[in-house]
């Protein structure tokens, strides 16, 4: 499955929209958010159809999965938007994970749990903000909204440590970088991890992630950077997605991808975009000066303009360069 879809679900007194683009989207909240709301009036939808008084308009089908049962159901779903909500014990299990991987459904996960077996963006954990736009006529309006909304990784840093969430690739590049401009630089050796590997130091701090795959992380993440204002992070969707940004890999379907991925992404073959990211930049380089490899870094990416043009990507964060400018402005007075 592969595109975007505008999900509207209203009856006379409750209207909900959202907008999925991913496999996986988290709808979180406390009690009496609207959560268990919005998956009565799907599952009302589903089991009485124009007489529950629920209209559910999208492009695809929408539908409730839960009970004991659902493992035997899901094979039998195809194209579908599924919604389940945290009553259902089975989403966080091993088993309920290499069921999504292997479908061709998106999902919508209703639940205030992180759920590490699933690799979620950090761009598609949502809230529900209740507004009183359809005030007059006496109907609560529900928007989703980001719980993490990219302002909160905004601003420059000049970080003292890097610690990266992989041991591969991505991090061999920022180890070599880091050694140029006498900064720190950890691998945490995996997602997981991240929270162990942060030092306790009051040096500034910049943790590099996938944002594709950590949500499940987050919101110890996002607490951590409360408690502690010298740390930050940058999550963009993978270190494969900083290269292919970057303009250095040719090809105007490459850039087409980038403008809007979830129109060439199939769930059902990449369980997060992470691993197709990587795997159109192996495509695209194979047979080239830069082919890449996940697991060792070809040095053609630590050259002059390659290495460059990476971190220009990565807008905010300071590598030392302000430093070296006005020292040669101070020169030339």
């Amino acid at each position: 499955m592969k595109g975007k879809y505008h999900i509207v679900v209203q009856n006379n007194r409750l209207r909900y929209e959202l907008t999925v683009r991913r496999n996986i989207t988290i709808i979180r909240g406390d009690s009496a958010t609207g959560k268990t709301t919005l998956i009565n009036l799907i599952e009302q939808a589903s089991a009485l159809g124009e007489n529950s008084g629920v209209d559910v308009v999208c492009e695809r089908p929408c539908r409730i999965l839960s009970g004991n049962d659902w493992n035997l159901i899901l094979p039998y779903l195809h194209g579908q938007i599924i919604f389940l909500d945290e009553e259902n014990q089975f989403i966080k299990s091993q088993e309920f994970a290499a069921a999504v991987k292997a479908s061709d459904n998106y999902f919508v996960l209703v639940t205030r749990e992180d759920l590490p077996n699933l690799p979620y963006s950090v761009e598609e954990i949502y809230g529900i903000h209740t507004s009183g736009k359809y005030h007059d006529l006496r109907r609560t309006y529900n928007e989703m909204y980001r719980i993490y909304s990219p302002d909160l990784f905004t601003g420059k840093v000049k970080p003292d440590t890097i610690v990266v969430e992989d041991s591969n690739s991505g991090y061999e590049f920022f180890r070599a970088v880091c050694l140029e401009h006498n900064i720190n630089c950890l691998s945490a050796k995996g997602k997981s991890n991240l929270k162990q590997a942060v030092p306790s130091s009051g040096e500034q701090i910049l943790v590099v992630a996938d944002g594709a795959a950590i949500g499940s992380e987050m919101n110890e993440l996002y607490q951590m950077m409360k408690t502690n204002v010298r740390m930050k992070c940058y999550l963009p969707e993978s270190f494969e997605w900083l290269i292919l940004k970057s303009g250095q890999i040719d090809g105007k379907v490459v850039q087409n991808i980038l403008e809007q991925p979830e129109d060439y992404i199939d769930s059902q073959k990449y369980f997060s975009w992470e691993r197709f990211f990587t795997a159109i930049l192996m495509e695209n380089t194979q047979n080239s000066y830069l082919k890449y490899s996940k697991s060792k870094l070809n040095e053609a990416y630590l050259q002059g303009k390659m290495k460059q043009a990476v971190l220009d990507v990565m807008e905010g964060i300071c590598w030392g360069k302000e430093e070296e400018k006005d020292r040669t402005l101070l020169k030339g007075l």
